[in-house]
Order: C-alpha cells, then structure tokens, then sequence
C-alpha cells in the first residue's frame, strides 16, 4: 500500500474586522485600543513604511495586519468591510474615498474618523451612498491618550451602517463610571461631525475662560505658579471637576530638569486647526448668539499678533494695579463666575445644535449627546450629568439657563461672577469670554432689548420696516422719517 502523501496545510490568515487607515498617533493609538478589546484590526498608510516600522514595532506580536496597497487592504477584511480613515482633514479624504471605493462592494461601509467639515460630509454621505457603500462621518475626542484609552465617539452618516460598527466603537470608546458607553448614535450625514465641531467649539470656550481666570490670579492678585495649582487642585475636587481643570492644575505644577516652571516659559501666542472658527460660522449662518465660544477664538486671534502687542504695551496706558482687598474672597467669586460662565458655554452650544437639527432634519438626542461627552473627550467634566438630566426631564428644553438646576445655579453665582467682570475692568484684565457669558445672561433675561432702536435705525436708512408691539407679529411698518423718503420699502422683511 502506499504510503499516504503529507499535505502541507496553507496557513489562513484570519480576516480582520476593521481597517484603520492613517498611522499617525490617533490612527496607531485607536488601532492598539481596538486590538486590546479583542478585533483584528489591517491598517495602511501612504507612506508604506510606516506600515511596517508600526507592525514590528508597537504592533509587533498582536492581531494587527499590514497592507501595503488599499486592494491588498480590503482583501484582508470580513464583509461588511469597514475601513476606517484617521487622514487630515480636506482633500485627502476625498481623495482616499476615490482611491477604496473599486475595491468595496454594497454594503460596505466607508468612516471618517478625522476632524471633517460637516458639510463635507454631507456631501461624501451622499456620494457615497450613491456608489451602493455606506458612510460615517464620526468625531472622536480625547486625544492621544482617548484614542489608545477609551476616547468619545459621535458617529453620524448611513444609519445602517450603526449596527455593523456600533460593538466596535461602544467597545473601544470610554465609559462612564455606571459603565454606559460615551458612543451613540448622533443623526443623518453630517450630524456626528457637527456635533464634534460644538465639542471643540466648547472646548475652545473652557479653555479661554480657565486662562482668564488665570490672568487674574496671576497678574491681578500676584499669586504664584505654586499657589494656583493648589487652587486648581481644590476646584478639580469640586463642582468644577474636569480634565481642562486638571490639566490645568498639573501644568502650573510641572518643572523641566532645571527646575523651572514650564508654563511661564511658553510664548503667549495660541494656535488653532479651525473647529473653533468653523462653530463660529456656523452659529453666524443660523443666527445663533454663539457670542463666548467667538470671544474665544478672536482671543486666540488677538493673542498671535505678539509684534503689535508688544509695541501697543509702550504706547497705550491703562491701569496695572494688584487687587485690593479679600484674596479668599476673590478666589471663591473666580470659582463661581467660572461655573456660571460654563454653564452659558454649554447653553450656548445646545442653542446652536438645536437650529441646526431644525434645518438639516436630524433628530438629536441632546441627553444623550451629553452622556457621549461624560467620558474620553477633552470636555469630559462632572457637569455634564446635569446636562443629561436636564435633558431628559425636557427633551425639548429651550435653554440650559431655564432648566431649574441650572436656573439656580446660575442665580446663585451671579453676585460673584458681576463682582469678578467689575475687578476685571477696573484691574485692566481682558476678561472677554467671562465678560461676555455675563452680557449674554443679562440679555437672554430682558424682556425689552434697544433692537427696536436698531430697526429703527435700519428703517431711517435703508427702508428696511419694522414690526410694532401694538400690532400683531409679521405685520410690518414703514416710517418716513425725513419726510423726503416717500413711501417705498423693501419689499422684504429680515430680521
């Protein structure tokens, strides 16, 4: 008989369940937390030997496959294939969705995880979409630690597309303490890079606020680097428990190898990659008073002209003095005028998501969209479960500001947040994200703002008419204030 032939068995390679395009530090990070949750995750970059410095490297030994072209990519995943891109913003997205779409077949789902414009993808849904493929467009906060930790996840796009990606992401994203995942289904096309462009347009507001109250420790009550951290240090046990106030705290503490305070050695010029200004105009396009989160990038603005700053410090006076009296006190009233001023970021932020879920049609879970920000992003805070609550009490809330928690807390801080613009003011000390939280609190509660001086105004000029208070609303009136005007008005009523 003779003897039976050994067949070699060929060695399989097991399929992946998701691509990760893209080997910067979010792309190798969100890969290494994918593969530490159980996935088998292909990653590509355009430069090839990125690929393969990252799979003997940090990838070396675990369940990360390489490619070294996008057919050999999607060759190596499970249907439906999800591939994932952590590419720059514009148009490297565009032209990588070109690039895969060939090798993809229906059902096959396209994300991009970057920080896109959200009427790019819009658009790219749509294309998408048309090609058979699916598409999410998702934000994802946190970072480079979020990203290899646990980061916020807000997708949005194909809603088919959720429950093939949702075990992955509700997987590798941050949790609560309560163990509920900061992912959730955001909305249509756009809707999840929307909402991570409010995120970041938060984010710029807490920042410039904690700078201000900075600027006042520091430069209106002479307190040192050291005495700031224990004041941060306090605050992050508090009601202002967040990771901006943390960081905060551990960045007045910090030291080089020489020991010095790093903070005072950093120029005081502020960069930004945009999703502030992108909120900012977004907010202008709706009529949405987004006026703290603008105050926070014109800072960042004004703060990069250091030349003129310099030059304008030698010519133009102005008061430079040290605060008189209760230091304590002060620092209770900072605390105070920082949660409130806070609490109109956020109100202001929701406004925002609110106009534009009426004029895109999504259907935002704004309780939800809170409990997304709990955990992983940069805005992560204690706070935030105030906001969901008050969400989910009312869903169709109007105003943060009205919700009775929040209503409260803000009438609470008021004596404190006015005594703190007015130290401001008479110190010198530009307060504009603070100053103008305040202005937009006195003006959301007049009944009576001088807009009808201003439509007057608008009228006398332009025949722009005016609506009166005695007459029913939409009914418009034109004065001919100089009587030489005649009776002609616009045959168009904007206000």
């Amino acid at each position: 008989m003779a003897a039976k032939k050994k067949v070699a068995k060929k060695k399989v390679q097991k399929q992946a369940d998701i691509a990760v395009v893209g080997l910067a530090v979010m792309g190798e990070n969100l890969i290494l937390n994918m593969e530490s949750k159980g996935f088998t995750v292909a990653c590509y970059n355009r430069t090839t030997s990125k690929v393969d410095e990252f799979i003997n490297g940090r990838a070396a030994g675990k369940k990360i496959v390489g490619a070294h072209s996008v057919k050999e990519l999607c060759k190596k995943l499970k249907r439906p294939r999800k591939v994932m891109m952590m590419v720059k913003a514009g148009a490297a997205v565009d032209a990588f969705i070109d690039q895969v779409i060939p090798y993809l077949e229906k059902g096959d789902i396209i994300i991009d995880g970057g920080n896109s414009h959200f009427p790019d993808t819009i658009r790219r849904t749509q294309y998408v979409e048309s090609k058979g493929l699916l598409y999410i467009g998702t934000g994802v906060s946190g970072g480079e630690e979020g990203a290899l930790l646990g980061p916020s996840i807000m997708p949005g796009g194909s809603k088919k597309a959720w429950k093939a990606v949702k075990p992955i992401f509700q997987k590798i994203c941050a949790q609560t303490d309560a163990g509920e995942p900061c992912c959730d289904w955001v909305g249509e096309n756009g809707a999840g890079h929307f909402v991570k462009m409010v995120h970041n347009g938060i984010e710029y507001g807490d920042m410039q606020m904690i700078c201000e109250t900075y600027q006042m420790m520091r430069n209106g009550m002479g307190m040192s680097n050291a005495e700031m951290h224990k004041v941060f240090t306090k605050w992050n046990k508090g009601k202002l428990d967040s990771y901006l106030i943390e960081i905060t705290r551990d960045i007045l503490g910090y030291k080089d190898e020489d020991g010095k305070e790093v903070v005072d050695l950093i120029l005081d010029t502020a960069g930004q990659k945009g999703t502030g200004k992108w909120t900012v105009l977004a907010a202008l396009d709706s009529g949405m008073p987004l006026t703290l989160i603008g105050e926070a990038v014109f800072a960042r603005c004004l703060s990069a002209i250091k030349d003129e700053r310099v030059t304008a410090s030698k010519k133009l006076k102005g008061p430079q003095g040290k605060l008189k009296g209760d230091k304590a006190r002060m620092l209770k009233d900072l605390e105070q005028a920082l949660y409130a001023s806070k609490i109109v970021s956020y109100a202001q932020g929701y406004q925002l998501m609110r106009a534009a879920a009426r004029e895109y049609g999504w259907k935002l879970n704004n309780g939800g969209i809170a409990l997304m920000w709990r955990g992983g992003c940069i805005i992560r805070s204690v706070f935030l479960g105030k906001i969901k609550d008050a969400f989910d009490k009312n869903p169709d809330l109007d105003n943060l500001l009205l919700d009775p928690f929040f209503k409260n807390a803000t009438a609470r801080a008021q004596d404190a947040w006015r005594r703190v613009v007015q130290s401001a003011v008479e110190l010198g000390i530009p307060m504009p994200a603070i100053g103008s939280a305040l202005a937009y609190y006195d003006g959301y509660r007049s009944a009576r703002l001088p807009a009808n001086l201003l439509q007057a105004q608008r009228d006398y000029f332009g025949a722009h008419t005016y609506e009166r208070v005695d007459k029913p609303r939409g009914e418009v009136f034109h004065t001919n204030w100089t009587g030489r005007g005649g009776t002609t008005a616009a045959s168009t009523y904007v206000v």
